[in-house]
């Protein structure tokens, strides 16, 4: 199992928001603060995303991925020193813009590894996806949108592919679990942990994985990743309990042996201790709206 697909597969929502806007110059067109992620690709002209750092340019069959909330923004032009810069292109930018208000703790640590934009040119089965979302939000038949929210993800999951397939995600500006799975040393023993993480890891086992000694191993994997691996594995374990937790009715001690707990004790005190509550708490907690709502991002 790579991280990169269980990370993806990690991505849902509850609430996808999807529209097509054909805005005439001069236009700005704020992201929602509220939102986890934003989808934007115009379809005709093309756009600007601004608010952080340099000004980002979106073509046609360009897509960008905002990460939220924020106070970016889509305009006809950027802005030098706080005045409109030279015109944009002439005539209607025609653009389709997707909102996700996301869950799970599995989305979380996906939030946590995008920058604020990520852009990918769409190609391979990511440009044929555009024309069937335009049809989509023109259709007016019953199911739209389950159709919409289904098209969607399979973007998303496509743009971010892709954007994991460049070589600049994992240059030295990009997110650190980027640059550790293509250690020789760390991605291994990453990508061992995301196979089996119910799997009894010891450091030496890792090291074994990825072809070094011990001191080596864990070195390089606090270097690059910034913890340790052992409270790496903790967390994305307690990463998996929480969505368990959340999306089944499974006794607590089956959920501790699937995350790699022999005894439902020590599992719940390495949850509470990353969570603040037992896991019998954090299961009613997010079945409850009111609970739900405070602890969805965005």
């Amino acid at each position: 199992m790579d991280p990169y697909d269980e990370l993806l597969r990690g991505v849902r929502t509850d609430q996808v928001r999807f529209r097509r806007v054909e805005l005439s110059p001069p236009w700005t067109l704020p992201f929602d603060a509220e939102a986890s992620l934003t989808l934007v690709t115009p379809l005709g002209g093309e756009g600007w995303i601004e608010g952080d750092g340099a000004p980002r340019r979106i073509a046609v069959n360009d897509t960008a991925v905002v990460r939220g909330p924020g106070r970016l923004r889509l305009t006809d032009r950027p802005r030098a020193g706080g005045s409109p810069a030279t015109a944009g292109p002439p005539g209607p930018t025609v653009l389709l813009v997707g909102t996700y208000r996301v869950w799970g703790e599995v989305s979380r640590r996906l939030l946590d590894l995008l920058p604020p934009v990520v852009t990918v040119p769409c190609q391979d089965g990511c440009s044929s996806l555009l024309d069937l979302l335009n049809d989509q939000v023109a259709d007016g038949r019953p199911g739209r949108d389950a159709v919409l929210d289904r098209l969607l993800d399979w973007l998303l999951v496509c743009v971010l592919r892709g954007w994991f397939d460049q070589p600049a995600a994992a240059d030295a500006n990009s997110p650190a679990l980027l640059r550790a799975l293509s250690d020789e040393a760390v991605g291994p023993a990453l990508r061992a942990m995301h196979a089996a993480p119910a799997e009894p890891w010891t450091l030496l086992a890792l090291a074994r994985e990825a072809g070094v000694s011990r001191t080596t191993l864990a070195g390089r994997f606090t270097r690059l990743v910034g913890e340790p691996p052992l409270a790496y594995l903790t967390e994305w374990r307690m990463a998996l309990a929480a969505d368990l937790l959340t999306e089944s009715t499974a006794p607590l001690a089956s959920v501790a042996q699937r995350v790699g707990y022999a005894d439902a004790f020590g599992f719940s005190t390495a949850f509470k201790r990353l969570h603040g509550m037992s896991p019998s708490a954090y299961r009613d907690c997010v079945r409850s709206p009111e609970c739900q709502a405070e602890k969805r991002p965005g």
